[in-house]
């Protein structure tokens, strides 16, 4: 788990070691265990480390192996590396270190770009091949590892994060209005390759690129699974769907253990966190140390839930930390979750992550964590109505879009209109794609290839990774993923959704964390905007670089602050918080 940067030239010119460094100080946070730099001519690397596997140096990056003519820089984990290994030291390949960056170079050069559909993990890497001059990156399967570009006729630039970029006052910093678009409308999720900032883009997930010398590329998606049950599914009953998921589960969270250092868990006291914690437990880990975050009250709302994480850690056993954070500090530390943030991202959760890393951060330096249930068993509020929708795309767009592309036009400036309805498109063209036939499996398909992707997942990694933190979520297992959308609609969403994880859970962990209202990582000062944190925004939005931008109709942002909690999104979020946190962020980025 890392951070990688890198410049390629295409116009004769050399990578410059001062555009390297630049970005990989930005994303020293992700790795605050060693930085390393490679340049060989008109390609340049660099890295900076985060130590989870093979503590020593032999393993420090960018690697080269000067026997292959390879130079990889990585960042993630293979999870079956040590599998792998074998079966090329089987080829012939001989190792000079112990870790799961040598696995990539070894197996790239034996399989070439299909080494990536052997590997079971998280990743995002470039490897540049000394002969040929290409270079190659790839992102894993869900995206959980970012890889973010910025190409011109000249040079191409990569790193892990948007704000590296920035760094090097080389891309164009202007705003997007298709992405604007999307992050009004979409819930602020902003789909691959675009970005809020029009001269940056980021890799799809489970793609690789394969860029020649000259600048050209070609793209190869190397992952879709199908939704919906494949030949031989109509006859397996409830309790055979159930076991194969447990087998699968239990599977996953195994892989995730791999490491040279302490594994603990995010418990949050939700079924699937408490999942985790119970197969870990059956599994024989003794020691376990686990971390819940909780908010103040609000509005009449809870700002925790540690009446649950409480019952799972003393069921348990566990060594339990639990963390309580004030509306004071809350507002002190928004500003350093908001500069987390490689794209800006509208979900409280995300102060919620960023502050309970930092605290997990020291104690522990890898946490399994149990995002990606929801999208993969239609954990959902939106996922029932869509069983009988006569109208699947109208009844998405009801439940899950903040607002109308006519209700937008009114809100945004005209020079900010993107001048058809883009997110209505997208999600339109989605559905219309082969592979998941019933209204539900699509709303799965798009929740889980584009939404998960671009908010729950670069989510936790931004906000863990900020503290040097590393995540892993086990219901992101590829295989597990691919079994999950066989399993037929009907059985996941019985008992108002995630019918099938929570008859797992019923074998595992104890009743009272499953039959109960599902929750959320609720930070209720961020939805009822009030006190200071109310000042705060109108501090944001009345500041002279908001008033330049000019993103939002006034009369709009006048009505949100004469009553700002009458304005809340259908999936609950506050409209004024969601334009103030775009306004904060590009001000965090200096734009």
């Amino acid at each position: 788990m890392c951070g990688i940067c890198g410049e390629i030239r295409f116009d004769g010119g050399f990578a410059s070691p001062e555009r390297i460094a630049a970005m990989g100080q930005c994303l020293s946070p992700r790795g605050p265990d060693g930085a390393g730099m490679v340049l060989r001519g008109r390609v340049g690397f660099g890295h900076r480390r985060l130590k989870i596997i093979d503590l020593s140096e032999k393993a420090a990056q960018p690697m080269e192996d000067p026997d292959l003519g390879l130079t990889l820089a990585f960042n993630g984990c293979i999870y079956n590396y040590p599998e792998l290994r074998q079966e090329l030291q089987g080829l012939g390949y001989r190792f000079f270190s112990h870790g799961d960056t040598e696995v990539i170079l070894k197996a790239y050069h034996a399989w070439g770009r299909d080494c990536v559909k052997r590997f079971h993990g998280m990743f995002a890497f470039a490897i540049h091949e000394r002969e040929s001059g290409r270079v190659m990156l790839a992102r894993d399967r869900f995206g959980i590892k970012p890889m973010y570009l910025s190409q011109t006729k000249d040079r191409l630039l990569i790193a892990s994060s948007l704000p590296a970029l920035v760094a090097t006052g080389e891309v164009d910093r202007s705003i997007d209005p298709v992405a604007l678009h999307h992050y009004m409308s979409f819930h602020a999720v902003v789909p691959a390759p675009l970005t809020i900032l029009k001269g940056v883009r980021k890799l799809p997930p489970a793609t690789t690129r394969m860029i020649e010398p000259d600048g050209r590329f070609d793209d190869e998606t190397f992952w879709s699974p199908p939704f919906g049950p494949q030949a031989g599914d109509e006859a397996r009953s409830a309790e055979e769907w159930r076991d194969r998921v447990l087998d699968a589960l239990r599977l996953a969270v195994k892989r995730r253990m791999v490491a040279d250092v302490p594994v603990g868990v995010l418990l949050s006291g939700g079924v699937d966190s408490s999942l985790i914690v119970g197969l870990l437990a059956e599994a024989g880990q003794t020691g376990l140390s686990t971390f819940s975050i909780g908010f103040e009250d609000a509005n009449g709302e809870v700002g925790n839930e540690f009446e649950y994480s409480d019952l799972i850690a003393k069921h348990y056993g566990t060594r339990h930390h639990k963390i309580f954070v004030p509306g004071s500090e809350l507002l002190e530390q928004l500003p350093g979750a908001i500069r987390a943030m490689s794209e800006p991202m509208v979900s409280y959760d995300n102060i919620g992550f960023y502050l309970l890393s930092r605290e997990v951060s020291k104690h522990i330096k890898v946490v399994q964590s149990g995002q990606g249930a929801d999208e993969i068993f239609a954990g959902y509020h939106w996922y029932p109505p869509m069983a009988d929708a006569a109208d699947p795309l109208a009844t998405y767009r009801g439940a899950f879009f903040d607002r109308t592309h006519e209700t937008l036009s009114g809100q945004l400036r005209p020079r900010w209109h993107a001048g058809f309805d883009a997110s209505g498109d997208f999600v339109r063209d989605h559905f219309a794609l082969p592979g998941a036939d019933d209204p539900v499996a699509k709303a799965l398909r798009i929740d889980s290839q584009v939404m998960l992707v671009d908010d729950p997942v670069k989510r936790v990694d931004n906000m863990t990774m900020a503290w040097g933190l590393e995540a892993r979520v086990p219901f992101l297992d590829h295989e597990l993923a691919e079994l999950a959308a066989r399993v037929p609609s009907a059985e996941k969403l019985k008992g108002g959704g995630k019918g099938i994880l929570k008859d797992v859970a019923r074998l595992v962990i104890p009743h009272e964390v499953i039959d109960r209202k599902k929750g959320y990582f609720p930070v209720p000062q961020l939805k009822y905007l009030a006190g200071p944190t109310l000042d705060m925004v109108r501090d944001a939005m009345g500041s002279s670089r908001a008033r330049e931008r000019g993103l939002f109709e006034p009369a709009w942002l006048d009505k949100l602050f004469a009553d700002p909690a009458a304005h809340i999104t259908p999936l609950q979020g506050s409209e004024l918080w969601q334009a103030t946190l775009l306004e904060l962020w590009l001000q965090e980025q200096g734009l």
